[in-house]
């Protein structure tokens, strides 16, 4: 992790690559300049518990064990919400899978989102309520095969909506 956020590029995708290429028997040692505290309830939602310290340089080490039991599901909800909006008043018929991300810090909001896309059904949108215009989703989103519109509602929060290409 340490050189991509160097270079100013987001790991996460980077890590799930891995996480995702790992065989039962293998772990994932993590470096980081600091304790990337969002990773333990996603790789926790994918079979792994992690132990963490610091070393001599003050780099984070997080070794990640898959877990013996299945994993954890997520936190997102996966039953379809109509979208009832000033701006949609009359519901389409087309399922939204709603992600609130507020009150949390960066990046959690952006690795919770990332983590949902999976989950969505061929049609179907994807709300994130952010508390800030997520700048950095719109990339990962465009790697993965989405797009996404964002739009600043009157409390300053943001709402995007997220859709496969």
């Amino acid at each position: 992790m340490r050189d991509d956020l160097k270079q100013g590029r987001e790991p996460f995708s980077k890590i799930m690559l891995t996480v995702s290429g790992l065989k039962e028997n293998e772990d994932l040692l993590l470096i980081a300049p600091f304790e990337p505290a969002p990773l333990f309830g996603v790789l926790a939602q994918h079979g792994f518990s992690h132990r963490s310290q610091t070393n001599a340089s003050g780099d984070w080490e997080v070794l990640f064990t898959r877990n013996a039991s299945p994993p954890v599901a997520p936190e997102t909800s996966s039953t379809p919400a109509p979208v009832s909006s000033p701006k949609h008043p009359a519901c389409t018929g087309t399922p939204v899978l709603e992600v609130d991300t507020r009150g949390l810090e960066p990046p959690q909001p952006l690795v919770k989102i990332l983590e949902a896309l999976p989950t969505l059904p061929q049609g179907a949108e994807l709300r994130a309520l952010t508390e800030r215009r997520p700048m950095h989703l719109y990339a990962q989103l465009e790697e993965r095969g989405f797009i996404g519109q964002t739009e600043e509602q009157q409390d300053g929060s943001f709402i995007t909506h997220i859709r496969r290409r």
